[in-house]
């Protein structure tokens, strides 16, 4: 159980131990919207039960920042609870789901001592069935809620949810605040501070930026973590520039984080520079 908290007119946070990850409801007229659903279908019975005793309203559509599943896996749970409502997502983050997740799945059965393991393996996975490109707005009476593209990050398919009249930006996994933002073997490193320049673009000095992970933020915060994840790819850059070796570039670098958590990083970003970019390693 985790308690629903306001952070901006009628928009509620519940940030859950497993993960800790945070599962938002924006009010309107019409009805609810729940962002991301948590990791299995037995997380996400806490959730629909946590919405319930928020008292709010009917729930009248469903939102995943991304593919990840511990954002994604309790779709069906909170759908079978509040009936056939709409699942929205980016197009690149339902084709990550449909292919990734099996192997999630395929993760936990190889760690059956893990808590968690026979709940996300016995999850059905349900697809998001709403999909847009770059755009999309949700009415939900008086007021509009905006679904943005920013471009590849955390994945390929990272969506924010921007409520202007409450001058609220829910970021999903592009920001992180109880923990530094994690590179994955999906993660778009050249790309991401990029994308959240568009996310800075979206924000005023009185934001109120819901992060995946962790506490809300204010925009100085996201400028500063789009700084450091700047400097993590202007270093990959600089490294494979020199033709320092990927597999010597991570203790060569100087970043921002602890280097242990950087691997997937560098290997992704000398995949994503052009070979315009990379010299022939040193000997």
């Amino acid at each position: 159980m985790a308690d629903f908290a306001e952070v901006a007119e009628r928009i509620w946070v519940a940030r859950y131990p497993w993960f800790d990850v945070n599962v938002t409801v924006i009010g309107g007229e019409r009805g609810l919207l729940v962002v991301d659903t948590h990791g299995s279908a037995g997380a996400a019975g806490e959730v629909v039960d946590d919405v319930r005793r928020l008292g709010a309203g009917a729930v009248v559509g469903i939102v995943n920042t991304h593919w990840h599943f511990d954002h994604t896996f309790g779709n069906g749970t909170v759908r079978g609870a509040f009936g056939p409502v709409p699942i929205h997502a980016h197009e690149n983050a339902v084709a990550e789901l449909e292919h990734g997740a099996e192997r999630i799945k395929q993760r936990y059965v190889d760690q059956p001592d893990d808590p968690h393991a026979e709940d996300v393996v016995g999850t059905e996975v349900v697809l998001p069935d709403q999909t847009f490109s770059s755009a999309r707005a949700l009415d939900l009476g008086d007021r509009s809620v905006e679904l943005v593209y920013p471009g590849r990050g955390h994945t390929s398919g990272d969506l924010v949810v921007r409520v202007p009249d409450a001058d609220a930006l829910l970021a999903g996994d592009l920001v992180e605040e109880s923990a530094p933002p994690y590179f994955g073997d999906d993660s778009w490193p050249m790309d991401w501070p990029l994308s959240l320049d568009i996310v800075l673009g979206l924000t005023t000095a009185g934001s109120v930026v819901v992060p995946g992970h962790g506490a809300p933020v204010d925009r100085d915060f996201v400028e500063t973590q789009r700084n450091e994840i700047g400097i993590v790819a202007e270093t990959i850059r600089d490294l494979a520039g020199r033709g320092v070796p990927v597999d010597q570039a991570v203790e060569a670098g100087e970043w921002p984080w602890p280097s242990e958590r950087l691997g997937a990083a560098v290997a992704r970003g000398y995949e994503q520079l052009p070979r315009s970019q990379k010299r022939l390693p040193l000997v």
